[in-house]
C-alpha cells in the first residue's frame, strides 16, 4: 500500500510548552544560590540569615509561650530554666518567644523599608545621573538638605509627631535612607549612560525610561545588591536603637531594641534580659554583612 502523500509545506511546526513562570524563577533562583556558595563568606552570612528567616516563619510554632504572657511565678527567679530556656524578664515574659516574634517585627519593618528606600534612590539616581543639568542639581541639592539633619534627631521628630507605628517607621527609614542610594545609583549612571549599549539603544529610538530601567539599572545591580545588604545590617541596628529609645514599635509588641530598654537597668543583676536580644541584633547583622562581603567578592570576579 503507498504511503500519503504529505504536503511539507503544509505541516505546522509543534510549539512545545514553555516552562511556567515560576519554574524559570526557581531555576533563577537556585543559579543564584550556587554563586552564593562561591566565597565562604556569602555562604556563612546566607546561612545565618536564613536561619532567622525561618525562626520567623517558624515562631508560632518554635515559640512555647505566647510572646506577650506572663508567668508570674518566674518573676523572683528569671533565670534560665528548663521552663524557659532562655530565662523571663522583669514581667515574667519568656525571652525565648520574644526573640523569635520580634524576629518576625525586623524581617517586616527592614526588607520593607530598604527596599522602599532602594526603589526611590534608583528612580533619583538614575534621573539625576542620565539627565544631568538641572535635574541633577535639584536631585542632588535636596538629598544633601536630608542627609545635613542629624538622623536620630529627625527620627524622633518625626516619630513624636505622627507616631511610633510600623508605617512610620518604614517611611521614614524610607526617606532618610533613599539619598544615600541616589548617590551610589547616580554615580553609577554617570560612567554606565556612556556604554556602547546605551548609545544603540538610543539609535533605536528608545525612550529615556527604558535605556534608564532595561539598559542600565541591570547593569548596577552588583554594587546595588551589596549596598543593600550592608543597608539592611545598618537598618536592623537602627530599628534596635529607635526601640532602646523608646519611639520604636509601640508596646507590648516584641520589639529587640525595646526588650533591651526594658531590662537594660538590671544587667548587674540578671545580664541575661538584655543579651539575648543584643546577641540576636548582632548575629543578623554579621550575617547580612558576611553576604554582602561575600557578593562583592563575587562580583569582582566577574
Amino acid at each position: 500500500m503507498t504511503p500519503p502523500i504529505v504536503d511539507s509545506a503544509a505541516v505546522q511546526p509543534v510549539a512545545l510548552p514553555r516552562a511556567p513562570a515560576a519554574l524559570a524563577g526557581l531555576r533563577t533562583l537556585a543559579r543564584g544560590l550556587l554563586r552564593v556558595t562561591e566565597s565562604p563568606a556569602a555562604t556563612v552570612g546566607l546561612a545565618i540569615v536564613l536561619l532567622w528567616v525561618l525562626a520567623a516563619i517558624l515562631a508560632p510554632m518554635l515559640s512555647p509561650y505566647p510572646p506577650n504572657a506572663n508567668d508570674f511565678a518566674a518573676v523572683s527567679s528569671p533565670t534560665p530554666s528548663r521552663a524557659h530556656w532562655l530565662g523571663t524578664d522583669h514581667l515574667g515574659r519568656d525571652i525565648g518567644a520574644r526573640i523569635l516574634w520580634g524576629a518576625r517585627t525586623v524581617f517586616t519593618v527592614a526588607p520593607l523599608a530598604v527596599l522602599g528606600a532602594a526603589l526611590l534612590g534608583a528612580l533619583l539616581g538614575l534621573s539625576a545621573g542620565y539627565y544631568r543639568g538641572w535635574v541633577d542639581l535639584v536631585l542632588s541639592r535636596a538629598g544633601d538638605i536630608i542627609l545635613t539633619f542629624p538622623v536620630i534627631i529627625l527620627y524622633m521628630i518625626v516619630l513624636a509627631t505622627f507616631g511610633s507605628s510600623a508605617g512610620n517607621i518604614i517611611a521614614v527609614l524610607t526617606l532618610t535612607k533613599a539619598p544615600i542610594i541616589a548617590r551610589i545609583v547616580r554615580g553609577l549612571t554617570l560612567e554606565l549612560r556612556e556604554r556602547e549599549y546605551v548609545a544603540a539603544a538610543k539609535m533605536r529610538g528608545e525612550s529615556a525610561l527604558y535605556i534608564m530601567v532595561v539598559e542600565i539599572l541591570p547593569n548596577a545591580r552588583g554594587p546595588l545588591l551589596v549596598d543593600m545588604c550592608l543597608r539592611m545590617g545598618y537598618t536592623i541596628v537602627l530599628i534596635g536603637v529607635l526601640g532602646f529609645l523608646g519611639i520604636g514599635l509601640p508596646p507590648p509588641d516584641p520589639d529587640w531594641g525595646g526588650m533591651v530598654k526594658d531590662t537594660y537597668g538590671m544587667m548587674s543583676v540578671w545580664p541575661h534580659m538584655s543579651l539575648f536580644p543584643c546577641a540576636a541584633i548582632s548575629s543578623l547583622v554579621i550575617g547580612f554583612n558576611l553576604l554582602a562581603v561575600g557578593l562583592r567578592e563575587i562580583a569582582l570576579r566577574d
